[in-house]
């Protein structure tokens, strides 16, 4: 889905279809060489070099307030470790702040390419999971804020996070920009690339860990991804019992450990297993059918990650026919993604949140979990996905320069294969060029919103030392 019509700087304007359109075999689309020519005349309206400006706006909202006004709607009691998670380090902070990011993309210029986008595509959000096949793959992992918008908005919070990430390793300014650079310049040449071949061909692009091995050229990257991929491996359903489990009265059940794993009210388990039995009509009848023969014999209210503290959460225990024949489900809130109010307003394209994630997650990954799909509690709107399927990441912490550079390179190439599976590749190519125009701007935008990010950070430090804000340190 792309357009090429609006305007080169503020909110981005999407024609207002339906997404889930799928429009007509007997429509000729645009020869690839003419997609390519347009992305290339864009440069006249959207120069390359413009890539590299940041400054806040003048009218710029407070990023204390911003921050406050995310945690609307969310559980009270979680408010402070979440602003626990996001005071931690200026990374912590970015990884919290999609929403102010969003916000702060939209005021920049934009070539109007508008393929399905992760809408939170940061250094940490790619790792480990299982295939459908059970084999270990890598690639974007969560997709809370996926959305139709500018392919320039991942690509610069990929960049950017690269390096806040460098700078949280110690690494030196040098260090930062050659990850970077190796981050954008793998997304251009990888674009480029997958815009020659066939979308059907494209669909297919993945990476394996034995391909991930063999991409992978500095020795201490290697022997990480073989570390963490071992640990990945041993992630799944059956041995997370011991840890998350325990017997009691006859039955297992998910052991509390507050304020991160607590149990619902009775009332609110009843409406989530009724939620799980409405969750399986999502499915393709296979999967609907092989979760039919288990049963749910516990669920609780699980906080993960930084963005998603404070939104409802839950773990869902099934068991099968035997005691370790288990799944866990994991229930997640969706909300309007971060990146939507940017790119048309008021109106939104899914009535339904959850359903927005799965699709989206589908659209920008090569193999999902069969099991995902979404209900609903009441009001509020949920994805569902296994909670144990071999999921993990590449440690980044101790890694060398060199290791960083060559592992963003690789986040580069999966984010272009995520942007190329849609549509606007041949556009994106064509406008990025074979040069390192646009890397070098993107390096300079990188580290001007790095610099950004620090001081947005140390206003959430300050603002929780005046006691504006709740915080729980370490949870």
């Amino acid at each position: 889905m792309t357009s090429t019509s609006g305007p080169a700087r503020g909110h981005v304007v999407l024609p207002q279809a339906d997404p889930s359109a799928y429009g007509s075999l007997r429509e000729r689309p645009v020869p690839r060489a003419q997609r390519y020519a347009l992305g290339k005349a864009l440069r006249e309206r959207v120069p390359r070099a413009s890539l590299a400006r940041w400054e806040p706006p003048a009218d710029r909202r407070d990023v204390v307030a911003q921050v406050r006004a995310a945690h609307e709607g969310r559980l009270e009691r979680l408010v402070p470790v979440r602003v626990g998670r996001m005071a931690a380090s200026p990374y912590g902070f970015l990884r919290g702040a999609a929403g102010v990011m969003a916000e702060d993309s939209s005021s920049l210029s934009a070539t109007g390419i508008t393929p399905v986008i992760c809408g939170d595509a940061h250094v940490g959000n790619i790792g480990f999971y299982g295939s459908p096949s059970r084999d270990l793959v890598l690639d974007l992992n969560d997709f809370d804020e996926a959305h139709p918008g500018p392919w320039e908005w991942d690509l610069r919070r990929l960049a950017a996070s690269i390096w806040v990430a460098g700078r949280g390793a110690s690494m030196g300014e040098d260090a930062c920009e050659a990850a970077t650079a190796s981050a954008v310049g793998a997304y251009r040449r990888h674009l480029r690339d997958l815009s020659a071949r066939p979308l059907l061909e494209r669909s297919f692009e993945g990476l394996d860990l034995d391909r991930l091995t063999a991409t992978a050229s500095d020795p201490g990257l290697r022997r990480e991804i073989e570390r963490s991929a071992a640990r990945a491996q041993r992630r799944t359903s059956d041995r997370a019992l011991p840890r998350f489990t325990e017997r009691r009265d006859g039955a297992r059940r998910i052991v509390e450990e507050p304020p991160l794993i607590t149990r619902p009210e009775p009332d609110d388990a009843d409406l989530l297993a009724d939620a799980l039995d409405d969750y399986l009509r999502t499915l393709s009848p296979h999967w609907a059918r092989v979760l039919g023969g288990y049963t749910l014999v516990d669920v609780a209210h699980k906080v993960v990650g930084v963005g998603s503290v404070g939104l409802r959460a839950y773990v869902a225990l099934l068991e099968g026919s035997s005691e370790d024949d288990v799944v866990f489900l994991q229930l997640k809130q969706a909300r309007r993604s971060v990146v939507a109010p940017f790119v048309h307003g008021d109106s939104a394209w899914h009535a339904h949140q959850g359903q927005r994630v799965v699709e989206y997650q589908q659209d920008l990954q090569t193999a999902s979990d069969p099991l995902l799909g979404w209900t609903s509690v009441g009001e509020r709107q949920y994805y569902v996905r296994q909670f144990r399927n071999m999921k993990g990441s590449v440690v980044l912490d101790g890694i060398d320069a060199a290791a960083l550079a060559d592992y963003a390179g690789i986040c580069g190439r999966l984010l272009a294969k995520g942007h190329a599976r849609t549509s606007g590749a041949s556009m994106i190519a064509g406008y990025l060029g074979r040069s390192e125009a646009a890397d070098a701007a993107l390096c300079a935008f990188a580290r001007a919103y790095a610099d950004q990010t620090e001081r947005d950070h140390a206003a959430l430090v300050a603002a929780v030392a005046r006691g504006e804000l709740p915080v729980e340190h370490g949870v």
